[in-house]
């Protein structure tokens, strides 16, 4: 069986920047996703516009063109696309990894749902946008229910609540609003999240003193039925009449994986793996980490802009062992 050198597990932005380290570095190399290329990217809200620049959002040195500095989702996909195409990655998509087992030889057995690999080096840079984090309350898988947010057409004249006062949820809101919807929000906090895109901040905030939007603050959602909501207020007990629930209570990287191969957790409960910040290598010798999934529940750590360079720190360390 072929031995790769490197097979990189995710192939969104830093998994592609692994791919194009890799093959400037001569190495027999394969990504492996199981969806699409840059597959969180493209479950992003279709209007979606980028916290950072263009230029912050850059890989294997090809300029990002943008109409405005802060990129949108669907010029970022194009973007990503074109790399790919550039530098001829070798990337398999729709392809879901099973298992990743330690051999005794010292290389790795990845078994995907089409074949097996093996490996001398693995490098895991799957995103945070694939799982969900769910409420667990009473009506959660309901139809009108969802976690992922793409376009507001969809809720044209309808009765919305919105769950959660970050990125995600503030767009969420606005845009639906916007596309005449009847928008609820519900916040678990006292304000708006802290990461909020300082542009959008003054938007919701007036939108919700002007009553635009009614927003139900340190209030959570109890359990969601057929056509309305019953959530918990500092007032009491209130339910609302309600057509959809746009549930944007933030996602986590998918680690059982790590946990099943036996990488090491510093903090169990926010499930921080244990790596070498300077080489990006996990307890077991081989076995690298790149991108958000360095942070563990903190989704807020690991970003493109500032993970672009654990590409580069894992094939120095590669070169390095030979």
């Amino acid at each position: 069986m072929e031995v790769l050198d490197v097979l990189i597990i995710g192939a969104g932005p830093i998994g592609m920047a692994c791919g194009i380290e890799a093959k400037q570095a001569g190495l027999n190399y394969l990504i492996i996703d199981k969806g699409a290329l840059v597959n969180s990217l493209y479950n992003y809200p279709v209007f979606m516009t980028f916290f950072s620049t263009s230029q912050k959002l850059e890989i294997g040195g090809v300029p990002f063109v943008s109409i405005n500095p802060k990129p949108n989702r669907n010029e970022a996909v194009e973007y990503y696309r074109r790399v790919a195409e550039k530098f001829d990655l070798k990337i398999n998509l729709f392809e879901k990894v099973l298992a990743v087992k330690k051999l005794e030889d010292t290389r790795f057995e990845v078994t995907t749902s089409k074949r097996t690999y093996h490996a001398k080096n693995v490098i895991i840079s799957t995103g945070f946008y694939d799982v969900p984090l769910l409420m667990g309350i009473p009506g959660e898988d309901l139809p009108k229910v969802t976690h992922y947010y793409k376009d507001p057409h969809l809720y044209a004249f309808q009765q919305v609540v919105v769950i959660g006062a970050n990125n995600s949820g503030i767009d969420a809101a606005l845009e639906t609003y916007r596309k005449g919807a009847k928008v609820t929000l519900v916040v678990r906090g006292s304000d708006i999240g802290p990461h909020v895109k300082y542009w959008v901040r003054p938007d919701i905030e007036n939108r919700i003193k002007e009553g635009e939007i009614k927003a139900y603050f340190n209030s959570e959602v109890l359990s969601i039925q057929e056509e309305s909501v019953t959530i918990q207020t500092p007032d009491g007990v209130v339910t609302l009449k309600n057509d959809f629930v746009l549930a944007m209570t933030g996602y986590q990287p998918d680690f059982e994986m790590l946990k099943k191969l036996g990488v090491q957790l510093a903090d169990e409960l926010c499930n921080i793996p244990v790596y070498n910040a300077e080489t990006m290598e996990t307890n077991l010798p081989g076995l690298y980490l790149a991108g958000v999934v360095c942070g563990g529940m903190d989704t807020h750590k690991w970003f493109i802009e500032n993970s672009r360079v654990h590409a580069e720190q894992i094939f120095k360390h590669i070169a390095v062992k030979g």
